[in-house]
This record gives C-alpha cells, sequence and structure tokens, in this order.
C-alpha cells in the first residue's frame, strides 16, 4: 500500500539531506508517494533547523496549520526531526500534544520503528549516536544527478553563538568504507556532482591501511570514480584548512572552482568574542594560498553583524574585509541570541535599527561583487551541470556553472540531465544567467 508523505525541511544543506535519507528509510518499509501539501498526507514531518532565532516559533506555527488535518483524519502521524526536536524534546508535546513523534537528527534510521511506537504513546527519541544511523541506512531510493553527501557531523569548536555542537553534538567522522559504498549507491541512481557535507567538513578524517585520510585525500578518492564530473564541499572552518585540502585545487580538475569559507566578522575583537580562534590576517593568508593555486577562484563567506559588543569601527572592519577579498555569493546574518550558547548571556549593546542598517549595508557591497562577477561571465563559455529541468519554465533545462550559478537553456529536446555541457552565457538576470548550447 502506497502511503503519502509531505516532508518540509527547514535550514542547511544537512536538513536536505536528512530529509532524504528518511526518505529512503521510508520506502525501504512500504511504497512513499511524496506530495507538496499536507492536507492528503497519511505521514507529515517538518525537519527543523535551530540555527536562527525564532526557529522554534515557525515550527509551532507550521505545527498549528497541520493541526486541522489531524481533526480530519485521526490517523495521520505527524512527526518532528532536526534540531528543534533534538533542542525541545518532550516539551513539544506540551506546546503541540497532537505530535505523534519526535526525534533528532542522529535518529533518522529509527523513523518507521519510530512511527509504528506512536500508534499507541507519544514518542521522542533524541540521542547522540552519530555513528550508528550511517551503518544502518537503507540503500538510495531517489534518483538525482546532483546529490549531497554527508561525511562527517557535529562540530568542537563551541563558537560562542552556535547551538550546533548541542544539537548535533561533537565532530564525528563516518568511516571510509561506509562513505565510498554510499557513493556507489549514489552512482547507480544517477548522480554526477557530488557535494560532500559536515558541519565542520574540512575536520573529517578517517583511519586507511594505517594511514590518517583528511578531506583532500576523500576528495581524490572520489574523483577517481568515471560517473563523478564534480565534486564540492561545505561547510569548512579556517582553523581546518590544510594543505591537504589546498593541493586537491590543483591536483583535482573534477573539484569545483569555488571555495565557501565563512569568516563571520572582519574585527579580531569580535572574532575572539566570537571564539573563532583565527584572526582576520590569519583568513586572508588562507585566501592568498588559495589565489596562489586558482587566482580566478570565486570566494564566498558567511557573516554574523550586530554580535554582542560589535562597535561601528568592528562592522566597519567587516566591510574593509569584504571590499579587500570581493566575495562571491554570500549570506549575511543579524545575530540570533540562541538559547544555551554563552553568547546569550553577552550584553547586547546594539539595536535592532542599528542592525538592520548594518546588514543592508553590508548585503549591498555583496551583492556589487557577487553582480560584478556575474557580468564578468557575459560572453564566455562555461562548463555547467545539467540539474534537470528548469523549475520555471518545462521547455528548458536548467544548470549549474562551476561557480555555482543557475544557468536556463534550451537543449532542443534532449534529455541533458546530469551530464557536463559548455554553456555560452548570453544573458545575466538578478538571480540566474541564460545561455545557449555551444557544441
Amino acid at each position: 500500500m502506497t502511503k503519502k508523505l509531505y516532508i518540509k525541511t527547514y535550514g542547511c544543506q544537512m536538513n536536505q539531506y536528512d530529509s532524504g535519507k528518511i526518505i529512503d528509510v521510508l520506502n525501504s518499509k512500504e511504497k512513499i508517494e511524496l506530495i507538496d501539501k499536507p492536507a492528503d498526507a497519511d505521514i507529515v514531518i517538518l525537519n527543523t533547523c535551530s540555527i536562527r532565532e525564532k526557529a522554534e516559533e515557525k515550527v509551532f506555527h507550521e505545527l498549528g496549520r497541520i493541526r486541522k488535518f489531524k481533526e480530519k483524519n485521526k490517523n495521520l502521524k505527524i512527526g518532528v526531526a532536526g534540531c528543534v526536536a533534538a533542542q525541545e524534546g518532550k516539551n513539544i508535546f506540551k506546546r503541540a500534544p497532537y505530535v505523534n513523534v519526535v526525534f533528532g537528527p542522529q535518529d533518522l534510521h529509527k523513523t518507521n520503528d519510530l512511527l509504528e511506537k506512536s500508534s499507541k504513546i507519544q514518542v521522542v527519541e533524541t540521542t547522540f549516536d552519530e555513528i550508528k544511523k550511517f551503518d544502518e541506512m537503507p540503500q538510495v531510493s531517489r534518483s538525482e544527478s546532483s546529490v549531497y553527501l554527508t561525511i562527517m557531523e557535529g562540530c568542537s569548536k563551541f563558537c560562542t553563538f552556535c547551538v550546533v555542537p548541542y544539537t548535533r553534538g561533537e565532530e564525528v567522522s563516518r568511516n571510509l568504507d561506509s562513505i565510498l559504498k554510499e557513493v556507489v549507491d549514489l552512482i547507480k541512481n544517477g548522480a554526477t556532482e557530488i557535494t560532500l557535507l559536515g558541519q565542520n567538513v574540512n575536520a573529517f578524517t578517517a583511519v586507511w591501511e594505517d594511514r590518517q585520510l583528511r578531506i583532500g585525500d576523500l576528495i581524490q578518492i572520489i574523483a577517481e570514480f568515471d560517473e563523478i564530473k564534480r565534486i564540492r564541499f561545505t561547510t569548512s572552518h579556517p582553523n581546518d584548512v590544510d594543505m591537504n585540502l589546498l593541493d586537491c585545487y590543483q591536483s583535482v580538475p573534477k573539484l569545483a572552482n569555488q571555495f565557501h569559507l565563512p569568516v563571520q566578522s572582519g574585527s579580531n575583537e569580535i572574532l575572539r568574542r566570537m571564539k573563532r580562534d583565527y584572526t582576520k590576517q590569519k583568513y586572508l593568508e588562507i585566501i592568498g594560498d588559495i589565489k596562489k593555486i586558482r587566482p580566478d577562484i570565486p570566494v564566498s563567506s558567511d557573516f554574523i553583524v550586530g554580535f554582542p559588543g560589535e562597535k561601528k569601527s568592528d562592522f566597519h572592519e567587516t566591510m574593509q574585509l569584504v571590499e579587500e577579498v570581493k566575495f562571491d555569493n554570500s549570506y549575511s546574518f543579524i545575530y540570533s541570541q540562541r538559547p544555551g550558547t554563552p553568547a546569550a548571556g553577552m550584553k547586547d549593546n546594539v539595536s535592532d535599527v542599528e542592525k538592520k542598517q548594518r546588514l543592508n549595508e553590508l548585503q549591498e557591497l555583496l551583492n556589487v561583487y557577487a553582480t560584478e562577477r556575474s557580468e564578468k561571465l557575459l560572453g564566455s563559455i562555461q562548463s555547467c551541470l545539467v540539474s534537470g529541468k528548469s523549475k520555471k519554465n518545462k521547455d528548458e533545462y536548467q544548470a549549474r556553472t562551476e561557480c555555482n550559478r543557475v544557468v536556463n537553456f534550451d537543449s532542443n529536446g534532449i534529455d541533458l540531465a546530469g551530464q557536463l555541457v559548455n554553456i555560452r552565457i548570453n544573458d545575466v538576470l538578478a538571480n540566474s544567467l541564460r545561455g545557449t548550447i555551444e557544441h
């Protein structure tokens, strides 16, 4: 019997990967049909994120919207997964007593059992058994050309603003056999591009034949699979960038010409308060090292504005850093106070008005440099990986450049999904590019 599943994913790429694994687990027991609206679902799962402020309220708001479907269909199973589940646990039942099951990021492999148990009682499962879930995952049930692959989880850096160590646990790497088994599985299902994932992905370590492997070694191993055309990785911490990784940009052509390295602030004082354990100067040295290998590589980053204690002079240093590096498409956020983190106890002396003003100013500057890079692509021929049909025009296909820009193009009726093609960029739009295939 086919069951209809509505799954809503909040947050990062790791959660997108986890949602895919939940689907695989459910499909291993009975056929699952994914649907876009919860009204007709047999199972509703919210895979949550707790990085930003008010994340919990967004989840409870969505649960309130879903409640009416439960009132009409008493057999509807509602599950809350992910980091809000790990953070709130059984407290979710107090505010949403109609929820059947709450389970954390390390319990995905138990989804079927937890849903079955929840037929009789409400179930909560929020363990930190990081490795076991990978050992017990079923085969991939979805066919995709561009896929995520988690190689490590958690973080041991304990930045003062971040809740990840408390919801995902400390850093734990998967063993090499488990990773390569999944690579083979993904290839069988059509994967041609793999993005390696981890909260601190370049902290990955593994032992193979008495040799200690790092992420650079793993990238080289995966590049040996002929079916894999392109490799990416995210997200990195500056303190774990080493020559093992940087050398791959010289020796592995399949490694995408893109480098995402969160800096968070350009002020050494704010970096100290954040417990990032590096300086602006150290960050710039890393950027200089990779530019020596690939001079034209676009570098993107993450920024937090309005961190407790951030003065105008601190923010000015961040703006100076942006001007010096000329970051590509980057992410910027207003500081969000997260419960249980050291920064939550710091005096927040930056007004909301000032925070918003700084965010707008920073994002405007970031957009200038991102637009400049897009415009430089005009008229060039880019090697692009075709992901599938365009979302807005089903007569067109969509691809991504190495620097991760979306390109829409006419394939002349040929199915090119999963293939690398050369596309001449003819038009630069606000959030995408347009082009034509070069034969």
